[in-house]
């Protein structure tokens, strides 16, 4: 799968609350944020990032 590389980066967004996860992309220009699939560990992130060709480190957001 292919993401807009040039508007959008991979982001996983936690809850400071409850410790949720769920990864997607950050609009770099609004900073709007498109969930793709909720993760609930280090497996699951490591799926979202071959799915999609990540390679580079992904930043967290709360």
């Amino acid at each position: 799968m292919a993401y807009d590389k040039e508007n959008k980066k991979p982001v996983i967004k936690a809850s400071i609350c409850n410790g949720e996860m769920v990864a997607g992309f950050q609009d770099i220009h609004t900073g709007a944020f498109e969930e793709v699939q909720l993760v609930r560990n280090d497996d699951e992130i490591r799926d979202f990032m071959r799915q999609y060709g990540i390679t580079e480190k992904i930043e967290k957001i709360y």
